[in-house]
């Protein structure tokens, strides 16, 4: 026991505990706010549904593997990108072969089935791509701005980005996009480049529109920005989970209804309550106070991941951490504003509070390898760091 308290301890003593303590904090709440959003689906006898069950199991699991990830040298793992790569567009491709869709989505196939469980392999490719790009973009700094350099990493985004369109998931392929734009804006490519990638959206915009975007899709977006377009009937019936959730929030007031209280939540009335939408119970059930302070833990979070990010030894390290950045901050706008019902609903988590064991998973994958920009940026005496046939290169300045 003293022996496995030591090696925790020398474990720990080199983690960002204020960043680990932040996602656990985050991951608490979520974990709450799910149990109460899904409270109105127990059978008899059953103390937590499984939303909340698997919710708990991924956190364990990420938590696990970030702290393992912590004590992984980030350069060896970025090492490993060609595998990466295969890996995750692997996956993506057996979509199209074995994809199942989400319920009330068949024009989306955007998850793989084992047994019981549903993955969604656009969660793990985020985590790929920061990694395959970042690397790009180290291999390429000192003439990033060359034309050819240019298409080569337009040719690499596209790759990911036109994989999720085509499985459906509007929501992670604007994440990849606003991913790519962050990284691009950390390794300095020039303006005319971002000017032209903008014109170049919009020239294809018409496209995307009617060769790629199913008829529910569209409904969604001109729902919000053309209601007129819609006919009363097909209008109520796409805003209606917005509506619902729009509501919800606002029933909450200034301090909520109170856990477990919330008439829409625990009634079930907001579809995808437990998931999507989740952010419809935290203003009904915690009220606009308890609202704007998970967004300010999370605002939290975020600035702590670029702190570190500025502090990382290599261009790799700072491009990671800044892609995890703008990565969870992207969710968090979109995601919330799908529930204001300022943005269409495109289907996407709000990090550490959606129920799902892919995005929770995946989420604190990413933390790890931001942990691990953190030990390798400390600096101190080389250590000799061996357990079993675990081997650390990271020095000591704790």
């Amino acid at each position: 026991m003293n022996k496995f308290i030591y090696w925790f301890k020398d474990i720990m003593r080199g983690t960002d505990k204020l960043l680990l303590g932040i996602c656990l904090v985050l991951s608490s709440i979520g974990i709450l706010m799910v149990y109460s959003a899904t409270r109105v689906n127990l059978k008899e006898n059953m103390i937590i549904s499984r939303d909340a069950r698997t919710m708990i199991i991924a956190v364990f699991l990420g938590v696990c593997i970030a702290v393992v990830m912590s004590l992984v040298d980030y350069e060896a793992v970025t090492r490993l990108w060609p595998i990466i790569a295969v890996v995750c567009l692997g996956l993506m491709v057996s979509l199209f072969f074995f994809g199942n869709s989400p319920s009330g989505r068949q024009d989306a196939i955007s998850w793989l089935k084992f047994g019981s469980f549903y993955f969604q392999p656009s969660e793990l490719l985020k985590i790929g791509f920061i990694i395959t790009f970042s690397v790009h973009l180290d291999a390429v700094k000192d003439e990033i701005n060359s034309l050819k350099n240019v298409i080569f990493l337009g040719i690499h985004a596209m790759i990911a980005i036109g994989l999720v369109i085509l499985t459906g998931d509007l929501g992670s392929a604007l994440v990849f996009m606003v991913m790519t734009i962050g990284m691009l804006f950390v390794c300095g490519l020039y303006l005319r480049y971002f000017i032209f990638g903008a014109g170049a959206v919009i020239a294809v915009a018409p496209i995307a529109w009617f060769e790629f975007l199913s008829d529910f899709q569209k409904q969604r977006f001109m729902a919000i920005y053309s209601p007129a377009s819609l006919t009363e009937a097909t209008y109520k019936d796409v805003i209606l989970q917005q509506k619902l959730c729009l509501n919800a929030i606002g029933s909450g007031k200034i301090f909520g209804q109170g856990l477990f209280q919330g008439t829409y939540t625990q009634a079930g009335t907001v579809p995808e309550s437990q998931n999507d939408m989740i952010f419809s119970a935290i203003g009904e059930e915690l009220g606009f106070v308890g609202a704007v302070g998970v967004l300010l833990v999370l605002t939290l979070l975020i600035i702590k991941i670029v702190c570190i990010g500025q502090k990382a030894v290599s261009l790799t390290g700072k491009l990671i951490c800044n892609a995890v950045a703008v990565m969870i901050a992207t969710h968090i706008v979109v995601n919330v504003g799908m529930c204001l019902n300022v943005l269409p609903c495109v289907g996407i988590t709000l990090p550490f509070m959606s129920a799902g064991g892919s995005s929770n998973l995946c989420i604190y994958i990413a933390i790890g390898l931001v942990l691990s920009v953190y030990r390798s940026s400390k600096v101190g005496k080389p250590i000799d760091y061996r357990h079993g046939k675990l081997y650390s290169p990271f020095t000591e300045s704790y």
